[in-house]
């Protein structure tokens, strides 16, 4: 789900840029970092970027770089004129210099006029209007379509990685199979010789008793079809789901359980091997997993 797109639009007094970038997250958590966009079209976005990405902690950015002389403070001209004459009649009534006549003292008469409220209008004026409001529109189109294009080209190459590691997972079985009959066969002969080795006499009957015991207590048969079935159901659900990642999460569960009910089972040192690697592969399974929708 990771995701970044960016699209600019070109307004009356300069460039707005809409910038989104998504990061892995269970649910959707949309933050919208920016004041320039009005508050009665903040929830239609949210809402849209909710349709287009789904999940992920999704963080948009609205940048503003207005065009020379745009951004330019305003003076407002009458009020700057109302303290203007209030200082000359001052200066008259106290008797001081005439200001309006002597450049110097009107230089910085007017330096002071200009730091007096309201003369200047730093104010900016609404970036995001009614008026222009459909190419704002289209510029969050854009960039959403360009995170999702990314997202697609991201998908691919978690497609590959997580097949791949399922055939990992199924080769590892048929190692964990190979080894199965020969782990059989093998404490058969451990039984037989530590009895050779202590003189006892094993009862023939019993002895295939407790063999049959043994392969009951320690069979991987049906962890070994169960875990075959679930990779089979995570490729299928990979495939055909538009939108699979949760469900991936509870087949991944079931792959563990089925490959740590087989390791407790294994009593056997390759066997043992193969079920490390296979759980290997599935935790990196499962980090991928968190990058899929």
């Amino acid at each position: 789900m990771t995701g970044y797109g960016k699209s600019s639009v070109r307004l009356e007094q300069g460039t707005l840029t809409v910038e989104i970038r998504t990061l892995n997250a269970k649910g959707c958590d949309i933050s919208i970092k920016s004041s320039l966009l009005p508050k009665d079209r903040e929830l239609g976005i949210r809402q849209r970027i909710a349709d287009a990405l789904h999940r992920g902690t999704i963080d948009v950015y609205l940048n503003w770089e207005p065009t020379a002389g745009a951004g330019a403070a305003r003076i407002d001209h009458a009020v700057a004129m109302e303290y203007w004459n209030q200082i000359r009649q001052l200066a008259a009534e106290t008797g001081s210099p005439n200001i309006g006549l002597d450049s110097r003292a009107a230089a910085v008469t007017i330096d002071s006029v200009l730091r007096l409220p309201g003369v200047v209008d730093s104010a900016k004026s609404d970036v995001v209007t009614d008026e222009n409001w459909p190419l704002v529109q289209t510029a969050f189109e854009e960039c959403l379509q360009r995170v999702n294009d990314y997202r697609s080209r991201e998908g691919e190459a978690l497609w590959r990685d997580v097949t791949a590691r399922v055939g990992n997972i199924l080769a590892l079985e048929d190692e964990v199979e190979a080894h199965d009959a020969e782990r059989t066969e093998a404490v058969r002969a451990r039984i037989l010789k530590a009895a050779e080795e202590l003189g006892v006499k094993l009862d023939a009957e019993r002895f295939e008793q407790e063999m049959i015991f043994y392969l009951e207590k320690y069979d991987i048969n049906e962890e070994k079809v169960r875990l075959r079935q679930h990779c089979k159901y995570f490729l299928d659900t990979l495939e055909n789901e538009p939108q699979p990642g949760r469900k991936l999460g509870f087949i991944i569960q079931e792959m563990g359980r089925e490959i740590n009910t087989t390791g407790s089972k294994a009593n056997h040192a390759l066997i043992q091997k193969s079920v490390v690697r296979m759980k290997d592969e599935l935790e990196k399974i499962r980090e991928q997993s968190m990058n899929i929708l």
